[in-house]
C-alpha cells in the first residue's frame, strides 16, 4: 500500500509538470518580440530622440535676456562603442557673434549634471528646502552660452545597443567619449570658432584637466578656461585607505571649522575667530602632526591633547585611532548621536542616516528637473533620469600613481603648451569631500611655477563642496566666475 501510493505521487507530480510546461509554452509564445531586450528607442520613447528646441527669456543683471534651449540627444562614438549622450543647451539670442560656450559636467564619477545644472548655471534654480524650482538671477547664461553633459550612464544618456555601459566607465574612456561629444556639438551648431570653456565639479574637475587635453592633443580643440570647482586633482591627498598618511593633516582644518559650526570645541578654542581657528590647525597640520604621522610612532599625550581641542573629539577616540581620523569616522563621531555631513559639514542628522548634506539635494533636485524639462522645456522621455548610478571598478588608468589619480602633471603640460590658457578653481570651507587644504595644496604646486602664477586663481567661500547652494555664495560665485571670463577673453 505504501508503494502504490508512492506511484500515485509520482504519476500525480508528473503529470503537474506537464500541465505547467505546456502552460509556459502557451505564455512564452503568446508574448512573442515582447521576449526579446528593448532598443533604446523603445525605452526612451521615440518622442525622446527628438531634440526640443524652445524660446524663453529671463531677467539678468536688471536687463531682459532671450535665449533659446536643446534638450535631447546626440549620438557619438569613442572611436569603437558609442553612446546617446543626452545634454541641455542654452544660448543667449543677444546678436554677439562668437559667445564663448562652456560645457559643464558633474563628478563621481556617476554624476549626472542635475547639480550644477540646477543649483549654480542654468536659468532655473532649485535650492535645498524649497520646492520646484525658480528663476535664478545669477544664472551663468548672462557671460556665456551653455551645454550641460550627462556622462554615458547617467541622466538620460545610454550606451548605443549593443554596448555595455561599463565600457565607458575609465578615466580615459569617459574623456574620449566626452570629448568627441563637444566636437561633435560644436560643429552641428557651428560653434568652432566659439572661444570654449570647461566646467567640472570634484571629480569632473579631473575630467576637466584630461578632457582640455584631450581637445587640444587630438581634436585640435583649444580651451580657452577651465573652471575646477571642488576638484580632486590628486586622490592621495583626499584619500585614507591603505597606509596613505598625506590626506589626514589636510583633513584637520577643515574638521575645526565643522567642531566650531557645531559647537563641539572648548570654550577657549570656541570663541577664537573661523580664520584664526583654521590658522591653527593648518600650523599643527603642517608640521608637529605631519612628522608625527611620518613616523609610524604611537600617539603621544600632547599631540593627542591637540588633536582633542582641534576635533572636538573626546581623547579615548583619538588614541584608539593613534591620531588618524578619517573623514568618515569624523562625520559620525564629532556629534556623538547624530552625524555631519560630508558634502556639507553644516548639515546633521541622524547617524544611522545617509549623509544629510546629500539627502538634502536628493530630496528636491531630480523632482524640480524633471518638472522643468517636461513642463518648461517640453521634453519628455521615457527612460528614469539617473542622477547617480554606480560605477564599479571605475578605471583610472596606467597614469594613476600607486593607485591615486593624479592630473597635476596633465594641468601642468596643459598650461606649458597654451600659453593663453586660465584656470579659476574654487572651494568651500565645509568640504569634507575635497577640503581647502586638498586644494590648496594642489595650486601651492602650480603656483611653485612663476609663470602660471597670473594664469591659476583660486576663490574660497563659506560654503560645502557645491558653494552655490548657499544664495549668497552663490551670488559671489556668479561674480567671480564673471570677471574670470572678462579676463580670459580680454
Amino acid at each position: 500500500m505504501f508503494a502504490s501510493s508512492r506511484l500515485h505521487l509520482h504519476l500525480f507530480r508528473l503529470a503537474a509538470l506537464v500541465l505547467i510546461a505546456s502552460i509556459a509554452v502557451t505564455l512564452f509564445s503568446s508574448w512573442g518580440a515582447a521576449s526579446r531586450n528593448a532598443t533604446f528607442a523603445e525605452k526612451a520613447g521615440l518622442k525622446a530622440l527628438n531634440a526640443v528646441i524652445s524660446n524663453h527669456s529671463i531677467i539678468v543683471n536688471g536687463q531682459q535676456l532671450n535665449y533659446t534651449t536643446t534638450a535631447g540627444y546626440l549620438q557619438t562614438n569613442d572611436g569603437k562603442f558609442g553612446a546617446h549622450i543626452f545634454y541641455t543647451a542654452y544660448k543667449a539670442n543677444n546678436g554677439k557673434a562668437q559667445r564663448p560656450v562652456t560645457f559643464v559636467f558633474n563628478g563621481g564619477p556617476g554624476s549626472s549634471s542635475i547639480w550644477l545644472h540646477m543649483g549654480a548655471f542654468g536659468p532655473v534654480r532649485s535650492v535645498p528646502g524649497k520646492a520646484g524650482y525658480e528663476p535664478n538671477q545669477n544664472t551663468w547664461l548672462g557671460f556665456t552660452d551653455l551645454v550641460f553633459i550627462d556622462p554615458v550612464g547617467t541622466g538620460y544618456s545610454r550606451p548605443a545597443d549593443g554596448t555595455d555601459a561599463r565600457r565607458f566607465y575609465g578615466y580615459h574612456e569617459d574623456i574620449r567619449i566626452i570629448g568627441n561629444f563637444i566636437k561633435q556639438y560644436l560643429a552641428a551648431n557651428n560653434r568652432q570658432q566659439s572661444p570654449v570653456f570647461l566646467t567640472g565639479e570634484s571629480y569632473g574637475g579631473a575630467r576637466a584637466v584630461g578632457l582640455a587635453a584631450y581637445l587640444g592633443d587630438e581634436q585640435h580643440i583649444k580651451v580657452a578656461g577651465l573652471t575646477l570647482i571642488s576638484p580632486a586633482l590628486n586622490y592621495r591627498l583626499i584619500s585614507f585607505k591603505d597606509k596613505n598618511t598625506a590626506a589626514y593633516p589636510l583633513y584637520l582644518p577643515s574638521y575645526t571649522l565643522a567642531a566650531q559650526y557645531h559647537k563641539r570645541l572648548n570654550p577657549e578654542w570656541q570663541a577664537l575667530p573661523a580664520n584664526e581657528l583654521y590658522k591653527k590647525a593648518t600650523a599643527f597640520g603642517n608640521t608637529t602632526y605631519k612628522s608625527f604621522l611620518a613616523s609610524g610612532d604611537t600617539i603621544t599625550q600632547p599631540i593627542a591633547d591637540t588633536l582633542r581641542l582641534i576635533t572636538g573629539l573626546p581623547e579615548h577616540t583619538i588614541r584608539r585611532l593613534n591620531g588618524r581620523i578619517p573623514d568618515h569616522v569624523f562625520t559620525r563621531l564629532v556629534l556623538n548621536n547624530n552625524r555631519v555631513g560630508i558634502f556639507d559639514a553644516r548639515a546633521s542628522g541622524e547617524a544611522d542616516q545617509a549623509d544629510p548634506s546629500s539627502a538634502r539635494l536628493r530630496a528636491v533636485f531630480p523632482q524640480a528637473f524633471k518638472g522643468y524639462v517636461e513642463d518648461v522645456l517640453n521634453y519628455h522621455n521615457n527612460l528614469p533620469y539617473l542622477a547617480t548610478t554606480a560605477t564599479p571598478n571605475w578605471n583610472y588608468g596606467p597614469d594613476a600613481e600607486s593607485g591615486y589619480l593624479n592630473v597635476l602633471p596633465v594641468l601642468t603640460s596643459l598650461l606649458n603648451k597654451h600659453k593663453e590658457l586660465k584656470v579659476n578653481i574654487v572651494a568651500g570651507y565645509y568640504d569634507l569631500a575635497t577640503p581647502v587644504a586638498t586644494v590648496n595644496a594642489s595650486l601651492k604646486q602650480l603656483s611653485a611655477n612663476n609663470a602660471f602664477k597670473k594664469r591659476v586663481n583660486a576663490h574660497y567661500y563659506q560654503s560645502g563642496h557645491m558653494p552655490y547652494i548657499d544664495d549668497a555664495v552663490n551670488t559671489v560665485f556668479e561674480a567671480d566666475s564673471r570677471a574670470f571670463y572678462n579676463q580670459t577673453l580680454n
